[in-house]
């Protein structure tokens, strides 16, 4: 390896190092609120027609997977246009960073509905707590680089979920609103979080 190739590895393992150790400003507070109204939508549009979900299973997944798709794809342009504003020169380390810090948690609840959703469809009741918590564990991995108070989202999901799989099982199994309040509600709840900590509206400089 050259001076000059040593010289470049250097500078890009300083600069992930800084994106590391800086508050993410990226995501937008309008754009969070949205995802929790998506969550409450679909809460609502599953009690309308999908009366039967543990009879329907693959419907249900459809629909929530559905949900946590576009919720990605609204925070993730949003994440992008917003980072190269605020963080400028850094936006890629910093977008990079937010990414490693909750992509476990995501794969890992991928997986997990794979694996039950194939092998044991008998428990698919506990998909709503279970995604809570690993949700929760995402939130808690993203904390270093939050606004501090994030931990209350985190406390939040961690409780919704563990009230799921306490609560939510037999004649309330893959309830709508053991999905639409836990995650409508927390979702608000991080978009509050983000704007009282000084995170600007969506599009604003």
């Amino acid at each position: 390896m050259s001076d000059l190739e040593k010289a470049l590895a250097e500078i890009t393992m300083i600069r992930s190092q800084i994106a590391r150790g800086t508050e993410f400003r990226g995501l937008g507070t309008a754009t969070l609120a949205a995802t929790g109204a998506i969550a409450l939508l679909a809460a609502g549009a599953q009690a309308l027609w999908l009366e039967e979900p543990t009879r329907h299973a693959a419907a249900y997944l459809t629909l929530w997977l559905g949900v946590a798709a576009a919720s990605v794809m609204l925070i993730g342009v949003e994440t992008m246009t917003r980072t190269a504003r605020v963080h400028s020169g850094l936006a890629q380390e910093m977008i990079l960073a937010a990414v490693e810090q909750f992509l476990p948690a995501a794969a890992a609840g991928a997986l997990l509905t794979a694996v039950l959703f194939q092998v044991s469809p008998e428990v698919l009741w506990t998909l709503p707590g279970l995604w809570q918590i690993i949700f929760s564990l995402g939130i808690f991995a993203s904390r270093r680089s939050l606004p501090p108070a994030i931990v209350l989202a985190g406390v939040w999901y961690l409780a919704t979920g563990l009230g799921c799989l306490a609560f939510a099982g037999g004649a309330q199994a893959l309830s709508p609103w053991a999905m639409g309040l836990p995650f409508g509600i927390g979702q608000l709840l991080i978009a509050v979080i983000v704007h009282r900590h000084g995170g600007e509206a969506d599009g604003e400089a």
